[in-house]
């Protein structure tokens, strides 16, 4: 455990999967549903993808630290209703936020975040970050779920099919992501 994992004396809560797919004019966001502490599975089934917005016409996925990605949830809501449902407008303004609110600066996490018309990644760094090709995945399996959707998109038009596969791949070869997986579509 590095010191960033022991920062408050406690051992954070990490480790998880999650993806996007955009093929054609659908996009998938899936997660697994594995909360860990250090070595201990906690929980086999969180739900780490939420629709959220008024209309529910968003579709956002998180990997760090849970009580994080909730205060990040409840944020971005508000920017979605300032803005009046425009993710592009209310990502940025969230991640200007994130990055030199004294107290947000502090959240850990990863956020993908989706609507009909986008597919973006926000950081802590101020990134909104949309992903070449379609695909992007956050998270302690993130590289593993990429790998696998990036070599499936290539023969495989469904995104549903792609995120449900690359979250298998995963979810086989990284001890922080399980089975469990929830998706949502917009």
């Amino acid at each position: 455990m590095n010191d960033q994992d022991n920062r408050h004396g406690l051992t954070q809560w990490h480790g998880t999967t999650i993806i996007g797919v955009r093929k054609g004019d659908r996009i998938v966001i899936a997660g697994d549903g594995q909360v860990s502490m250090g070595n201990t599975v906690m929980k086999p089934n969180a739900r780490k993808v939420r629709r959220i917005g008024e209309g529910e016409k968003v579709v956002a996925g998180f990997a760090g630290a849970t009580a994080d990605a909730f205060t990040l949830f409840e944020r971005l809501e508000k920017k979605l209703e300032q803005y009046n449902g425009q993710l592009l407008r209310a990502a940025v303004e969230l991640t200007k936020d994130w990055r030199t609110d004294k107290y947000l600066r502090n959240l850990e996490a990863l956020m993908i975040v989706a609507d009909k018309d986008n597919l973006l990644v926000l950081t802590g760094n101020g990134d909104v970050l949309e992903p070449e090709g379609g695909i992007t995945a956050i998270g302690s399996g993130g590289n593993y779920a990429l790998a696998a959707a990036k070599a499936i998109a290539e023969y495989e038009d469904d995104p549903e099919v792609i995120a449900r596969k690359a979250m298998q791949v995963a979810a086989e070869i990284c001890v922080f992501t399980n089975g469990n997986v929830t998706l949502e579509e917009v």
